[in-house]
Formats: structure tokens, C-alpha cells, sequence
């Protein structure tokens, strides 16, 4: 906040906003009290807070918190002079203490000011010596304060350093463009092997040059052919010389402006980065209170708060952290009776580590209690219809931890208020796939559980294998891909009429990704055939590409929200030499599979499948400024076998249909230079082309703009807020017919 909001806010918010930070303070240091009472800094640090929230609350005349807040002093001042020995009951009244001067910091009304008044009171009477513990858990278990979202708290910054605000919309904006800028100025290697072949046709032109004139005299030669021979050597040499100097400087400025571009996306990026310790605010508190409301003793420890994230991921890990947590101290962490009888220590332990990996976000979070009972989920399994008992029986360790992460599935037989309703592991290996990453469960038997997360710093760029399907790029997060492998036709068998391989002693089903993208099938290689293996925690697939192109960091390019959510896509990119790609959406992909196989249509690998024969096919002509739009419809229309060519808009169109003949005209209305409405005027009033059918494909879906549409001669209208893959097709299709008339 700048000098000016404080002098505008409230003398309450600004109590509040103290609060708030000091009662951060307050939850750290007394759940340190509670292992170890005798910690000198910790006693220090609360005594502080709590003394420095009561000369706040004097100052706005708070009278209610400045009692509070001068009980809890007393109490700790009493500690730390050895008058008092803090235990569980002490703890537990400072920490509502500090819970109840949050309250009264936003809310000071009748019911607030009598709790504070009963709160001073057994604060005084702990002080006193007199046992409050039925008071205490008479009042109920002290509620845990949420901590702000990252993206409101004020970033920490050095002493002395100048603040300036700037909206997150003015920081996502530089991020994308010096993200854009920093991919596309990789387009230089292809530049700077441009000019290798313009240097090397120099040689050529030299050599050969060197050639004639050693068979030719020039002695034999006119003064004037002379002249002319030893006028170009002379130009030759300049120029070998001049293209040596602009490639030296070429590669100057190539890495300079690499360099430069990679500070430039570091920096933006830098400013949206914040540490991960933003989330983990309260985290140990609410842990130390759900395991009292269980009748337990947990505590937690974070390592690596320091580590920096993208601040949408990090806002995006809360909760499905939050839920780990929580399932860890419910179902992991065993009950003090039993921790004993077990040779353990009565307090459990929860140890989350943040730290960077390849360029990944890594996160472990492990627990020391009781792990899986696998006997017992075996017996879930089978008790609730997943499986029969002879197969159930013959499961391994990895494939029966996998039904944790069904939907819907819980090993608590009631339903609490905490667990129970089988909203688990499911919903966080869903929250983290949104987040493009993943999770992994292992457990050991009577020592605890670990969960392994990795999910990307930041969601603008993305580390990708890029692949070609049906002659097209499409990306794979890599975070989403076991392997990749390169198969033999011979290891290729049947099982119950669907092609497997063997991976590892297992079988994996094969399954070809033109079919799922619906495109063209490509040709086999003769090194083998490139497959991408992907899948989920029950099931993994080959997926059959034409070829690797390699990994890349690509820009992610979110698609028009108004074309809503595209079948087995996620985003888009651009790649280094300007063509678009796909991000693939792998959940997604692995649905669609699904799919097929109840349909049983899966096409052969290596097969004939489909295939685009010496047989003239339809010609399709898209018009649309969009390049999102433009690319999506050439790919669905080339995928169903179409030969698809596009426009950018009305002009560039119009002198397309003139000049080559298309069987199906789809169009845009609102384009630069010539819209659609006009483009289907002009074809209409053509002699040649008024019979071409024609699609309007546009975002304006009121009537009247349908009317406009049909008026000016169009034959169908497709409106893009109702747009899906099947709907276009079916429409085209019913145009003009299938694609191989």
C-alpha cells in the first residue's frame, strides 16, 4: 500500500491490516510454544505482537482488544520470567486470543465485545493458576483464520524500496508479449541458416568461376573480356567478404537480442513470481487445530518457503494442498494410543518441501503415520463392486492405490465433517491436470505416505514434445508423458481384437493419434514407429504419431473463449518459424480413447486406416481474420479429408475464388477490408461462382444478423458461440458431401 492509501484508509482498516501480520506472528510462535515452551525467541516474538496490537488498539480506543491483548502480554511475560509453564490449555486460549483481535479488527458488535470479555477473563484466570480447560472446550475448538489469497497481500519488499502499483491485467500483458517476443526471435537460426546456404552458393559460384578460368586463357581474351573477368573476380571476393562481415554481425546481434529477449521474459516473469510461503500462511495452525478436534497431536513443517512461483499457481495449489493436508492428519496420522503402542512419538508429523526441478514446481508432502491398510482397501474394492475378489487378490500395491484416486471412492465408512463424502484424491489430481501438472502416491506400511506434485513455475510458457500428426505439429506437456519409444511393427499383438505392445511387462493398448485428431493417417517409418505414452494412474496408451519434432518451450496462446472448450485441445502456440501448433488437452485425449474402444472403431496401426487417395477431393475455402478460428476449422475439415484452403479476409478471399475453383465457401462477416456479407454479394453476382454453396460461420447469433446472412445469399449460418467439431462437419457434410465425392 502507498503513502497515499494509508493516509486514506481507516484508523480501523489500518488496525486490521496490523492485525493481520502480527497475528501471523501470534500462530507461528505459539504452536513453537507447544513443542518446546522454553524457546526463548518464540516466547520474544509473541510477547511483541501481542504487546504491539495493544498500543494499536489504544490508539483507535479499541478498549475491548487492548484488554485482550494486555491479558495475553501478562500471560506471556509471566512465561517468560518462569513464573508459568505454558502447556496445551495456555496455548490454546492465546491462540483464540489472537483469533478474537482478527475478529474484532473487522467486527465490533455486541456478540464480538461479550466474547472478548469472556475471553479476557480466562486469559486472567490462567494467569491466576485456575484451570479453564473445561471453559476452553466448552467455548469449542478455535477457529482457524484463512489466510488473504496470495494475489491481496502486499508483496514483501526491501527497506527503503519504491512501490508502485500496476494492475495484473498491465503485468499478464508484458508477460505475454515478452514471452511471444522471446519465442519468436528464435525465427534468427532459421534466418542465420538462410544465409549459410547464400554463403555456401557463393563458394559455389567461386569454385566454379576458379574452374573457367583455369580452362580458358585469358591471354586468348579481348583486353575488354579481360577486364570483365578480372572486374568480377574482384566483386566476387567483396562480396564473400561483405557476407562474412553481416554473418559475423548477425551472430552479434542474434545473441545479444537472445539474451536480451531472455532478460526481458525473466524480469516480467520476476514480477509476477511470489514465494510459496504467500499459501502457506495459517497452514500450521489449522493443521494443529484439526488434529486436536481429532483427538490428536500433529504438527506441520515447510521447507522451502522462499521457493518462487508463478502467482496463478500458486493461487491454484491452495486448495488442492490444503486437501492433502487435511486428508494426511485424518486418515494418515493414527490416534496418540496408538502412535505409542506403535513405538512413535505422540505428536505426528506433516513435512511439505517446495524446490525447483527442471523447470518444474516440485512438491512433497509426507506424513509418519500408519500408510495404506492395502488389505482393507482390497476388500473395499471388492465389498464395492469395483472388482471381483479373484482379480482384487491379484493386484499389485500401485493398482490398488489407484482406486484412492477414483471419484467418489473414501476408505472412511461415515461421513464426518472433514472426510467421508469421497471428494478426494480425484478432485486434486483433477486441480492439478488443470494446472498441466501431476501427482504421485507411495506409501509405506506402518511408516507413512508421500505425495509427489509437480506442476510448471508459470502457465505462460509450457515444455512441450512436439510431434507431427496427419502432416501437423501438436504439443505434448511433457509433465503429462511417461515416455516415448519407438516401436517395431513385429511388437505389435492382438488382444481381443485390439492392438498392444509390451512395455515394461505390460500390456499397453496402441492406439493411432491421427484418429483421435482426426487426421489423415501418416506413413511408417522405417526406423520404427514413434509412439508417445500417456495415461492416468488405472490406465496407460500408446499414442502412434507420424513423427518426434523434439521438445520445445512454447508460448502458450489460450484459445477465443467463445469458441468454449475444444475437444483434446487445450491451448495454442506458435512455433519458431511462425506455424501455429496445438497444445493437447491429455485428459481429454484419454476420453476420447475411451470413447472409441466402447465404440470398438479403433483403426489398425500400420494399417490402410484412412487415407488420402489419388481420387480428386472437395475443396473447401475458409475465410476468417481469426487465426484461432481459421486454423481450428482447416484442421477439422482436413482432418475428415477435405483439401482445405484459408483467407484472411474478404479481399484475400474474393481474389482466392477467382483464381482456383473450391467446392464450399465458409466465411466470416466481420473482417478487415471487405466483410463477409459483401464477399457473399460479389459471389452471388458471379456468373461462375453464384451456384458455390456457402457457409457463414460468426459470432453475431441474433436473428436479425442470421436474416443479413441468408439475404445475401449464404445457404447455411453457423453461429460460433454454438460451435462444436461435429456440428460444423455434420454441416458440411451436408453441403457438399462427404470429402472423396
Amino acid at each position: 500500500m502507498n503513502p497515499d492509501d494509508m493516509r486514506d484508509a481507516s484508523m480501523l482498516e489500518l488496525f486490521r491490516m496490523e492485525a493481520e501480520a502480527q497475528c501471523a506472528v501470534l500462530n507461528s510462535g505459539l504452536i513453537e510454544l507447544e513443542r518446546m515452551a522454553s524457546d526463548a525467541g518464540a516466547l520474544e516474538a509473541c510477547m511483541r505482537a501481542a504487546h504491539s496490537l495493544k498500543g494499536a488498539a489504544r490508539i483507535i480506543d479499541l478498549e475491548p482488544a487492548v484488554h485482550v491483548a494486555h491479558a495475553m502480554e501478562d500471560l506471556l511475560v509471566a512465561a517468560q520470567e518462569g513464573r508459568l509453564a505454558l502447556s496445551t490449555p495456555h496455548i490454546d486460549v492465546l491462540l483464540q486470543g489472537a483469533d478474537m483481535l482478527l475478529r474484532l479488527g473487522s467486527d465490533a458488535g455486541a456478540d464480538s465485545l461479550a466474547a472478548a470479555g469472556a475471553l479476557t477473563e480466562r486469559l486472567k484466570a490462567l494467569l491466576a493458576g485456575e484451570a479453564v480447560i473445561a471453559q476452553v472446550s466448552a467455548s469449542g475448538p478455535a477457529p482457524t483464520v484463512a489466510a488473504a489469497p496470495a494475489a491481496d497481500r502486499a508483496p514483501a519488499e526491501p527497506a527503503g524500496a519504491k512501490l508502485l502499483r500496476v494492475s495484473t491485467e498491465n503485468l499478464d500483458h508484458l508477460l505475454d508479449i515478452s514471452a511471444k517476443s522471446l519465442v519468436e526471435f528464435q525465427r534468427v537460426k532459421a534466418l542465420r541458416t538462410a544465409l549459410d546456404r547464400i554463403k555456401q552458393g557463393q563458394k559455389d559460384v567461386a569454385r566454379v568461376f576458379a574452374a573457367l578460368r583455369e580452362t580458358t586463357s585469358l591471354n586468348d581474351l579481348a583486353p575488354q573480356a579481360r577486364a570483365l573477368i578480372e572486374e568480377l573476380q574482384r566483386l566476387l571476393a567483396a562480396g564473400q567478404q561483405d557476407m562474412q562481415t553481416h554473418i559475423e554481425a548477425f551472430d552479434d546481434f542474434a545473441w545479444a537480442g537472445e539474451r536480451r529477449g531472455k532478460q526481458l521474459y525473466d524480469a516480467a516473469l520476476g514480477s509476477r513470481m511470489r514465494p510459496f510461503s504467500e499459501i502457506t500462511a495459517g497452514w500450521q495452525r489449522m493443521v494443529r487445530d484439526l488434529g486436536q478436534e481429532l483427538g490428536k497431536r500433529v504438527r506441520l513443517e515447510i521447507v522451502g518457503g522462499s521457493t518462487q512461483v508463478d502467482r496463478d499457481v500458486l493461487e491454484r495449489l491452495d486448495a488442492p494442498l490444503l486437501h492433502l493436508l487435511r486428508n494426511a492428519v485424518d486418515h494418515g496420522i493414527e490416534a496418540p494410543e496408538e502412535r505409542r503402542r506403535r513405538g512413535k512419538a505422540e505428536e505426528g508429523r506433516l513435512l511439505l518441501t517446495a524446490r525447483h526441478h527442471a523447470g518444474m514446481l516440485v512438491l512433497e508432502l509426507a506424513d509418519d503415520g500408519a500408510g495404506v491398510d492395502l488389505e482393507r482397501l482390497r476388500g473395499l474394492v471388492v465389498e464395492r463392486g469395483y472388482a471381483r475378489a479373484e482379480t482384487a487378490a491379484l493386484m499389485e500395491e500401485e493398482e490398488l492405490l489407484a482406486f484412492l484416486f477414483l471419484p467418489g471412492f473414501s476408505m472412511r465408512g461415515e461421513v464426518t465433517a472433514i472426510s467421508g463424502r469421497g471428494v478426494g484424491l480425484d478432485a486434486v489430481q483433477h486441480d492439478l491436470r488443470q494446472l498441466r501438472g501431476g501427482l504421485h502416491m507411495t506409501h509405506e506400511p506402518g511408516l507413512g505416505s508421500q505425495f509427489h506434485l509437480e506442476v510448471p513455475l508459470t502457465l505462460s510458457v509450457i515444455r512441450s514434445l512436439l510431434v507431427e500428426i496427419g502432416g501437423e505439429a501438436y504439443a505434448f506437456p511433457l509433465t503429462h508423458i511417461d515416455r516415448m519409444i519407438r516401436l517395431q511393427p513385429d511388437g505389435i499383438v492382438q488382444l481381443e481384437g485390439r492392438q498392444h505392445f509390451w512395455h515394461e511387462g505390460k500390456h499397453v493398448g496402441l492406439v493411432l493419434a491421427s484418429q483421435l485428431l482426426q487426421r489423415p493417417a501418416g506413413e511408417v517409418d522405417a526406423a520404427g514407429i514413434p509412439v508417445v505414452l500417456v495415461g492416468d494412474r488405472q490406465t496407460t496408451y500408446g499414442l502412434a504419431v507420424d513423427r518426434f519434432l523434439g521438445e520445445r518451450n512454447l508460448v502458450v496462446l489460450p484459445l477465443d473463449p467463445r469458441l468454449g472448450k475444444i475437444r483434446d485441445v487445450s491451448a495454442g502456440a506458435l512455433l519458431e518459424d511462425g506455424r501455429p501448433a496445438l497444445i493437447l488437452d491429455v485428459e481429454d485425449l484419454l476420453g476420447t480413447v475411451g470413447r472409441l474402444l466402447g465404440s470398438g472403431t479403433l483403426e489398425r496401426v500400420g494399417g490402410q486406416g484412412r487415407s488420402d487417395n489419388a481420387v480428386a477431393r472437395k475443396r473447401v475455402l475458409v475465410v476468417d481474420d481469426s487465426l484461432t478460428v481459421r486454423e481450428l476449422e482447416r484442421k477439422l475439415l482436413a482432418g475428415r479429408g477435405y483439401d482445405v484452403a484459408v483467407a484472411v479476409d474478404g479481399i484475400d478471399g474474393w481474389n482466392a475464388l477467382k483464381a482456383e475453383q473450391f467446392d464450399l465457401l465458409i466465411t466470416d462477416i466481420d473482417m478487415p477490408r471487405m466483410d463477409g456479407i459483401e464477399l457473399v454479394t460479389r459471389v452471388r453476382g458471379n456468373s461462375r461462382l453464384q451456384s458455390l454453396p456457402v457457409m457463414v460461420v460468426s459470432y453475431k447469433d441474433r436473428e436479425q444478423d442470421r436474416q443479413r446472412g441468408l439475404e445475401a445469399g449464404a445457404d447455411y449460418y453457423l453461429a460460433k458461440a454454438s460451435f462444436h467439431d461435429e456440428t460444423l462437419l455434420d454441416a458440411v457434410h451436408g453441403l457438399i458431401g462427404p470429402a472423396l465425392g
